[in-house]
């Protein structure tokens, strides 16, 4: 076989079909854009529907990451009165030697904070606030992550003497004192002086939609003696010494727990412990089943858009009958026919998923501004958006392409 002749079957006449192939395309300009938008909203629809479950599992992650690293929270039962169930914390189970005993019995333990919420108005500066007080350890900032931006946390001499010291959110620091410097500065609390000696960096929202920020830390001792007079605790905050070891630790914990507690075996719980790395994982799961759902749902109007070409390239193959019949009469192969029309279809379907990925980006920026969080948009996804834009042009321009190469051309040229 001849150099030209390779030249003809492999560049010259395929470059000619696609020639056809666009000049037919450009004849019907409205009807090609009309079907290439079927493409363009199934692809943009991909893009922005994964981009948007991406961006809700990261922030999701970042709030349970903001707990701190490698955390298990003990919680007291929850008391009833009169049918009433007043939720985790509310019962008298968790006391300050359970909290000892969790640090000195369980090896992998390495930090402890007894933890003692309440609600209260801090006035200072002439301005007021209701924030949330809570009582923890010096520990309490290494277990959670947390890092000071200005002054020092409270000390183990601190918890001893029930000092009247705190250290403040950003939040109520700025809502209290402004732009002005908090630290040495006095905050009263039920009538207590609380001596500001540091500032904590921002971590925004917490779980449950909660701002962080907005807290009021002293030494958990303060906080039971001079300000709720609490006997027991609420929580217990303790941090494991690796991810491997939470399981075990979670389940040492229990069992001391139990022991110290006298509760037989048959008998529940009178305490609740969440496991930072079941939390995790769990939201995982659901933030990626989520993305996968509306992927999926995305992705039928991709197919939709892929029997929208189908369609009407099969419309387009009844409208050309006769031209079709005049090219293999005048010596075009069959394959050159199949060609022509898989170009067509291939064309409107990728450019519909080069306009689709743009309007998915513009849509997945749009419902970012809206909903307040990043909207994560990943190579991946946009790649299988317009992977599988490319692969329904040929899948579903195979049929009709096909059709028009099994043409009898004697038929096709007395077509009407």
């Amino acid at each position: 076989m001849t150099l030209i002749r390779l030249l003809q079957i492999f560049f010259i006449r395929p470059a000619r079909t696609g020639r056809l192939a666009l000049r037919a395309l450009r004849r019907n300009k409205l009807r090609s854009a009309l079907t290439g938008l079927g493409i363009i909203i199934g692809v943009a629809a991909v893009v922005a529907m994964v981009a948007i479950g991406n961006g809700a599992r990261a922030r999701i992650e970042g709030q349970v990451s903001s707990l701190g690293q490698n955390l298990l929270m003990v919680y007291a039962g929850s008391s009833r009165s009169g049918g009433v169930n007043a939720g985790l914390g509310s019962a008298s189970t968790l006391t300050l030697a359970d909290a000892a005993a969790m640090s000195r019995e369980v090896p992998d333990v390495i930090a402890v904070s007894p933890e003692v919420r309440t609600a209260g108005q801090a006035i200072a500066n002439g301005r007021n606030w209701s924030t949330q007080i809570t009582g923890e350890s010096p520990q309490y900032l290494a277990i959670r992550s947390w890092n000071l931006a200005a002054g020092t946390m409270f000390s183990d001499r601190d918890i001893h003497t029930a000092a009247k010291v705190a250290v403040i959110g950003s939040k109520t620091a700025a809502q209290l004192f402004g732009p002005e410097n908090p630290l040495g500065r006095v905050v009263r609390v039920k009538s207590i002086p609380l001596v500001i000696i540091g500032v904590l960096t921002s971590k925004g929202a917490g779980m449950g939609g909660n701002n962080q920020d907005d807290v009021l830390i002293v030494p958990y001792t303060t906080a039971m003696k001079r300000l709720t007079g609490d006997k027991y605790l609420k929580s217990v905050n303790l941090q494991v010494s690796s991810a491997g070891r939470m399981d075990t630790a979670q389940a040492q914990i229990t069992d001391l727990l139990r022991q110290r507690h006298n509760l037989p075996a048959g008998r529940e719980d009178d305490f609740t412990i969440l496991n930072q790395k079941e939390i995790a994982d769990t939201v995982g799961t659901i933030s990626t089943v989520i993305t996968l759902f509306l992927g999926s749902v995305a992705g039928i109007s991709l197919l939709v858009g892929g029997i929208g070409i189908m369609n009407i390239m099969l419309v387009s193959v009844t409208e050309r009958t006769r031209e079709i019949g005049i090219r293999i009469a005048v010596g075009a192969q069959p394959q050159d026919i199949m060609l022509q029309f898989l170009i067509e279809a291939v064309t409107l379907s990728l450019c519909g998923g080069i306009l689709g990925v743009l309007a998915g980006l513009g849509a997945a920026r749009l419902a970012a501004a809206m909903t307040g969080f990043a909207a994560v948009v990943s190579f991946g996804s946009v790649a299988l958006a317009f992977s599988v834009s490319a692969g329904i042009g040929i899948f579903f321009g195979f049929y009709p392409a096909r059709r028009a190469a099994a043409m009898d051309p004697i038929e096709a040229l007395r077509y009407e």
